[in-house]
């Protein structure tokens, strides 16, 4: 019999419909229904799932379609909140499943950036809260713009502590130990996907970065790990943007316990809900030997400071004129501290 700490996790390996916002939040609404259907309390899916990652930044600029599909990338991005997370909400709602899940966000004030997102959405049908990912790699800084702390976070759940990072963030150390400060002990490692066939000017191979960071992860932080996969091959991508595609991520997600052993491991390149259970026993037992934030820290040696302060943008500052005597310069916009937050949504 299960025992009252034991819970079912999903780690979705799935493709989007690339570049087509409200088709794949219906299709990832299908598969957080089917996810509930499976009894998990927990769902992640891959980086940027929701409307794709960007292949088309590593190839040249001067290849034919490249700068359609980098504006159709901005135009496809979302807002949080806005409708398609109105709609994730209410999905996870009705399955009864805390949803981790990569987006592509759109920056709502200058509508010309564009953030790797991974965003936190409750059971409940509420936004728990969002994280940028904190550097883009390589070729994806075309994409992406770089990410802040704000959301560094640990969400506390009814079942145990949640967190999340994108890709290669798992190779920066330093916020993987933030995360473990927080204590957490279910952990969503978003990814594009292991790469398989690459051309040789494609992007460096994932595997096995994908799976040795993601059960060092899981070991280091003494936690489960949800590694999220995606699934992209250029017959996936509209026609007009097929030859921009030179490669293929063929998921290769897993669920990893917290002494870092693969206990579940997704087919090869086929769309799944890879589902197990864990037992939060295990956690506290691979902690007991291992809090690398507490008691196998040496806090008088090392010290991590964390600045959770909101972005700043460019402020726009004009000179009065005619109206104002004084002559001072009006600001007429003020960014960073006044920055809204994510809101809340009920679905």
């Amino acid at each position: 019999m299960p025992s009252a700490s034991s819970i079912i996790v999903a780690a979705i390996q799935a493709t989007p419909v690339y570049f087509d916002r409200e088709a794949s939040t219906a299709k990832a609404c299908r598969l957080i229904a089917e996810a509930g259907a499976q009894g998990a309390v927990l769902a992640g899916f891959g980086e940027t799932w929701l409307p794709g990652y960007p292949g088309f930044a590593w190839r040249p600029q001067s290849t034919p379609g490249w700068w359609d599909a980098a504006e159709a990338y901005l135009d496809q991005a979302i807002a949080i909140p806005g409708p398609e997370t109105d709609r994730l909400c209410k999905a996870a709602r009705e399955a009864g499943t805390d949803v981790v899940i990569g987006v592509v966000e759109l920056d709502t004030q200058t509508q010309g950036t564009v953030y790797a997102t991974l965003l936190f959405i409750g059971r409940e049908g509420v936004i728990l809260g969002r994280h940028r990912k904190l550097r883009p790699t390589a070729y994806e800084r075309v994409a992406w713009g770089q990410g802040d702390a704000q959301g560094l976070v640990v969400h506390q759940r009814p079942y145990g502590r949640i967190s999340g990072l994108n890709c290669w963030e798992h190779n920066m150390m330093l916020p993987g130990f933030a995360l473990v400060a927080g204590g957490t002990q279910i952990h969503v490692g978003a990814w594009p996907g292991r790469e398989l066939a690459a051309a040789p000017d494609a992007p460096n191979p994932q595997w096995p970065r994908q799976h040795l960071l993601s059960r060092a992860f899981a070991a280091q932080a003494a936690c489960y790990v949800i590694c999220a996969g995606g699934l992209l091959k250029p017959s996936d991508m509209p026609e007009r943007y097929k030859e921009l595609v030179n490669f293929t991520y063929t998921g290769d997600s897993a669920i990893i316990d917290p002494r870092g052993e693969i206990i579940a491991l997704a087919p090869n390149g086929e769309e799944t809900v890879l589902t197990a259970r864990i037992d939060l026993r295990n956690v506290r037992a691979a902690k007991a030997v291992n809090d690398i934030a507490g008691h196998y820290a040496r806090p008088d040696i090392f010290d991590l400071r964390l600045n959770r302060g909101a972005p700043r943008q460019a402020g726009v500052i004009l000179a009065s004129g005619g109206g104002d005597e004084s002559g001072e310069p009006e600001q007429l916009q003020s960014h960073g501290a006044d920055r809204p937050r994510p809101g809340s949504q009920t679905g």
